[in-house]
């Protein structure tokens, strides 16, 4: 946990910042390397194979990709845009709100690391301090309280005693809530329409035609009407602000 998470941490930094000289600095053996090459190699696959996991859900990837989900859903549109593009959308937005949290990140942590300056645990203890605020910002203390409670740790005095095995899981928790809450507010005006149509069509006895069919023209005009993509992603970047 603690070398996937440090991982996570300079994965993050690399977002704002050049890499270090190796990729196996990421893993963090400063001022001279402790591990065998074939541990160092077995700790880069390790960590290869479990950050797409840790990006997807450390980050304000997991809201966005709920939220453009639930859009693409309330508009009636199937599968467009394509889900490469929703994911590649919500990537780039990802980068663009944590590129502060891997300035400060690649700063405290990877370039003194990198210049033997800090050995791995202690770029790890710096390099979590940001990321633990980013998590904090939008962790529900319902949440926070229900992981403290199953991992028995004792109640820290401030935010910066919480460990990240406390923060990760309850920010996963809140960003599903508040996803499914910005999802559930995207369907109310849609649904208007949808109800709309399907009065009119049953009130002139249009019987076979599926009310859908005829409500998708008027939803995506409205939604290109009053700019829908601009003010969605325009609003869920603002939110982590």
């Amino acid at each position: 946990m603690r070398i996937l998470s440090l991982g996570f941490l300079f994965a993050t930094a690399a977002f704002a910042a050049p890499a270090a000289n190796t990729p196996l600095s990421a893993i963090g053996v400063a001022g001279g390397s402790t591990l065998s090459l074939p541990m160092q190699i077995a700790l880069s696959l390790t960590l290869m194979v479990l950050l797409p996991a840790a990006v997807v859900s450390i980050t304000p990837f997991l809201r966005i990709t709920i939220v453009l989900h639930f859009l693409r859903q309330a508009l009636g549109t199937q599968s467009t845009p394509s889900n490469q593009v929703l994911i590649g959308l919500s990537m780039f937005l990802s980068i663009l709100i944590l590129q502060p949290v891997g300035t400060e990140i690649y700063k405290t942590a990877w370039e003194p690391m990198d210049q033997g300056k800090l050995t791995a645990s202690q770029a790890f203890d710096e390099g979590s301090k940001p990321m633990k605020t980013f998590l904090a910002r939008f962790a529900r203390e319902k949440d926070i309280q229900l992981f403290l409670e199953i991992s028995k740790a004792p109640a820290p005095r401030n935010a910066s005693e919480l460990g990240l095995q406390v923060l990760i899981p309850a920010y996963i928790l809140s960003e599903l809530k508040t996803g499914f809450q910005i999802g559930a507010l995207l369907f109310l005006p849609f649904l208007v329409i949808d109800l709309v149509v399907a009065s009119v069509t049953v009130s002139i006895g249009m019987m076979q035609l599926p009310p859908v069919m005829l409500s998708a023209p008027f939803k995506i005009l409205l939604f290109v009407l009053v700019d829908g993509w601009n003010l969605v992603v325009g609003s869920l970047v603002k939110s982590f602000y």
